[in-house]
């Protein structure tokens, strides 16, 4: 069984009419977070972020039709970027279920720091009304790192090898985002443990401990 890895997902170098639209939609971005950094995300409205960035609302609405919009492009981009360190991170530990738990465990720690924001952006991924076979560029990737790890500890003899590593990655996907939200919205709730209770059933099923 192949190991599926991030490279092969890849997309091909921009023209410059698409390289012209991510730097409009970089600066957008960026103009949007120093605002949010600044006065918090209730706080900014999108024409603050028109007036700050420069430009017409109606620029503005045709790129980001929300302000939460901004907050899956930014996330997304600072997964992409990260993903390289984290790779090496992950390399150190054994493949399966140890490599998850380095994984999630540096996701926690990152989530910590942006907590203010998760709640939103989780509402704005499920609200999201696009065709998935054409949202491709608003997805986060998280699926192909899942299946990743998955098809790594399937070749190393640790997972289930009679279903492929995206159907596994699907499944993880659904019971990570359930140990999410129960961090957003549930008081006392500490995202490093709802992340490795949701990994133990994940992984042990729920059959009674013996």
């Amino acid at each position: 069984m192949a190991v599926i890895t991030m490279d092969e997902t890849l997309p091909a170098e921009p023209g410059r009419r698409e390289r012209k639209r991510q730097q409009l939609q970089d600066h957008l971005a960026q103009t949007a977070w120093a605002l949010f950094e600044a006065d918090g995300f209730e706080a900014v409205t999108m024409e603050r972020i028109a007036d700050a960035a420069d430009i017409s609302k109606v620029t503005l609405y045709k790129h980001f039709p929300v302000k939460e919009a901004f907050l899956p492009y930014l996330f997304h981009q600072e997964l992409a970027a990260a993903w390289p360190a984290i790779r090496g991170q992950l390399a150190a530990v054994p493949p399966g279920r140890p490599r998850l738990e380095r994984f999630f465990a540096l996701q926690a720690e990152w989530c910590e720091r942006r907590r203010p924001y998760l709640l939103a952006y989780v509402r704005q991924r499920l609200t999201d009304k696009r065709d998935p076979a054409k949202a491709g560029e608003g997805r986060s990737g998280m699926d192909r790192m899942f299946a990743e790890m998955i098809a790594e500890g399937q070749e190393a003899g640790l997972f289930r090898r009679d279903q492929t590593p995206a159907l596994l990655a699907h499944y993880l996907q659904f019971a990570h985002l359930a140990a999410m939200l129960r961090w957003l919205t549930q008081p006392g709730v500490a995202l490093a443990d709802a992340l490795q209770q949701m990994l133990d059933l994940i992984c042990d099923g729920m059959g009674s401990p013996r």
